[in-house]
């Protein structure tokens, strides 16, 4: 008797789990569990906000940057004796180094003899083997940035500009349209520059992904410079009231700063962004004085 009364004691002594206990412990897990979980959630959805950002502040800048270096740049190689020049065929034609609302509205396209650089071998009145040049022919150090077509306009030490209506290809020599009006070194020391024509503009044929373009028209056609970029914009500036276009002709020679400015997106939407439609945007702009419309023009 004395032994079974023991067992039972040491039976009622055992702990153990009730159902209720272990519902309520199941309850707690689930909330501990959902709470990590929407933390997680919230951090990465940060994390890829903040990557979206930091994205679209890099092609905004990378944007204004490449146009900042080269419009600054317009009409650098004394190039009014070239204006207009003409590309493709004849389709595309810039009377101006600046060229507002060309080849489309809302574009700009700037004149400039910021292309590829060859040196100057032999200039007129210098001998090529059995060959004497004529005052308007000069040897250069290569052809690769130059031809009769869309890449025909140069600018010889940045100082006098012509255009090219004949090439020796294998004596590497230009005849040009022109004159050659100064005596240049020929160590290898002056440059002859190409002239291109640069054209900026959105193109937003695919809203779901605007692009900022870049062309030289010499037929390679619109290259992308920056993604979502949504809108490019232009004041000109003549040291008085700051004008868009359009205006007149005679006005554009008077310009000396551009006022740039680009509206980035991120790449995509955020449902829980309370914007207009769930973009996040960016907005530069930039003042661009043109330093050499004085000297071209």
């Amino acid at each position: 008797m004395r032994m079974k009364m023991h067992v039972n004691r040491t039976l009622k002594n055992k702990n153990g789990v009730t159902l209720i206990e272990l519902l309520v412990a199941l309850v707690i897990s689930a909330l501990l569990i959902a709470a990590l979980y929407q933390t997680f959630i919230g951090q990465q959805k940060t994390y890829i906000v903040q990557e979206q950002v930091v994205d679209m502040q890099q092609n905004v800048r990378v944007a204004i940057n490449k146009m900042m270096r080269e419009i600054r740049m317009a009409g650098f190689g004394n190039i009014s004796t070239v204006l207009p020049v003409t590309f493709l065929g004849g389709t595309r034609t810039y009377p101006n180094v600046v060229n507002p609302d060309l080849p489309v509205p809302g574009a700009l396209t700037i004149v400039s003899g910021i292309g590829g650089t060859a040196t100057l071998l032999k200039q007129p009145g210098d001998l090529v083997g059995p060959i004497l040049l004529a005052s308007n022919r000069i040897q250069v150090s290569s052809l690769a940035e130059f031809n009769t077509d869309n890449k025909r306009y140069i600018s010889i030490g940045g100082l006098e500009g012509h255009a090219i209506i004949g090439i020796d290809v294998g004596n590497k020599i230009l005849t040009l349209n022109s004159d050659v009006n100064s005596v240049y070194k020929t160590d290898g020391s002056t440059l002859v520059y190409a002239i291109r024509a640069i054209s900026y503009r959105v193109d937003v044929d695919q809203p779901d992904s605007p692009i900022l373009r870049r062309d030289e028209n010499t037929g390679g056609g619109a290259q992308p410079l920056a993604e979502n970029i949504e809108n490019l914009g232009f004041r000109y500036f003549d040291g008085g009231t700051p004008t868009t276009p359009p205006q007149e002709t005679a006005d554009l020679a008077k310009i000396r700063m551009i006022e740039v400015t680009v509206t980035a997106r991120t790449d995509r939407a955020d449902p829980d962004f309370k914007g207009e439609d769930g973009f996040r945007r960016r907005t530069i702009a930039s003042n661009i004085h043109v330093r050499n419309m004085g000297i071209s023009q």
